[in-house]
């Protein structure tokens, strides 16, 4: 689907692949240079076997059909589980990139966020899924929001492993950057990008000459409806809105380099795209809880809202202020070391 759990997915088999013999069971073909090309890794065909369920003809409709139900999206999980199941016995270790996961043996489960496989009974029916067999993985997560919520949840407790944030930017000082925002991350109704185009419309508004550039992936046919929303909204402001869809890993550095600031509307569990906003060294206005706090820092107040208004007005008051902004680079940097230098934080 695109996004920060296959992000992690594919770094896991970068890390992997030198030393170990790896598999990777999936729904559909993958294409590994496209995949290359949007997250930055440098997979080949020879470093991993891949296991498909979905014959090619028929993957396209499947997608399309999981697009646009959660019962059927839910179908194919177990479906695919169950197919993972009936081969995991072979392996000398099973682990799950997509969650908490009964894989037939006990792995490793990389968690971004609770409860999304379990799904209903006639869900687990399809795949003899066990709840109990979740609470005997050893567990990671992406934060340690995520982290109390699955104590609270699960009961389990998990090892906090930030995701990877690997991108290399071009050192730019801040008075050669566009006075710009960057939205990134699929372009779907779930991340409410029409939200961040109405809270900058507010600002440019009260005489802020902003632009701003939307990056991702994500919806076409599988979102019609939505992506022809954001069609119209991005016509109606092409002054000042750009849109570059599916990006090059390398395209997509250069864009997010040259933004001073980032916006996200999206409560997330970590939020890899808002990380990369931070280590390009932009300053991100975010949703006030989630994941994301952990990577702006929660003393940086001036950059969490609740609601629209309180963004516009928050995102007017750093724009109006060059030594709150000069403070706020100064905290990120800070922030910057902490979140992407490192590699593993034991939760409580």
């Amino acid at each position: 689907m695109g996004g920060g759990a296959e992000a992690v997915g594919l770094w896991m088999i970068q890390a992997l692949k030198d030393k170990y013999d790896l598999t990777l069971f999936t729904l559909g073909k993958i294409e590994l240079d496209r995949l290359n090309s949007m997250y930055g890794t440098s997979l080949l065909n020879e470093d991993i076997k891949i296991k498909n369920l979905l014959p090619a003809p028929i993957t396209k409709l499947c997608y399309f059909m999981m697009a646009n139900s959660k019962d059927i999206r839910m179908v194919f999980f177990h479906l695919l589980i169950r197919f993972f199941k009936q081969h995991s016995q072979q392996y000398d270790l099973v682990l799950s990139a997509y969650n908490a996961m009964d894989m037939g043996q006990v792995g490793i489960q990389y968690i971004h966020w609770i409860k999304v496989l379990e799904g209903k009974k006639i869900h687990r029916k399809i795949s003899n899924f066990s709840e109990e067999q979740i609470l005997k993985n050893f567990s990671i997560v992406n934060s340690y929001c995520v982290a109390d919520i699955t104590k609270k949840i699960y009961g389990i407790d998990a090892r906090v492993v930030y995701p990877p944030v690997v991108i290399d930017v071009p050192n730019l000082a801040w008075n050669e950057k566009e006075e710009a925002f960057i939205c990134s991350g699929r372009i779907v109704k779930a991340k409410e990008p029409h939200k961040v185009i109405k809270i900058l419309r507010l600002v440019r508004e009260r005489g802020f000459d902003i632009k701003l550039h939307i990056t991702g992936g994500g919806g076409g046919i599988y979102e019609w409806q939505y992506t022809n929303l954001m069609k119209k909204l991005v016509s109606e402001n092409s002054s000042w809105i750009t849109v570059h869809k599916d990006l090059p890993y390398k395209e997509y550095v250069k864009v997010l380099s040259k933004c001073k600031y980032g916006i996200h509307f999206k409560k997330e569990p970590f939020g890899i795209s808002i990380a990369e906003m931070v280590k390009a060294g932009a300053i991100p206005f975010v949703k006030s809880e989630g994941g994301q706090i952990e990577i702006i820092g929660q003393n940086n107040e001036e950059l969490f809202f609740n609601t629209e208004e309180e963004a516009v007005e928050k995102i007017i008051e750093v724009l109006s202020n060059s030594d709150k902004q000069n403070k706020l680079i100064e905290s990120l940097n800070d922030q910057k070391k902490f979140i992407l230098h490192s590699e593993i934080h034991v939760g409580d």
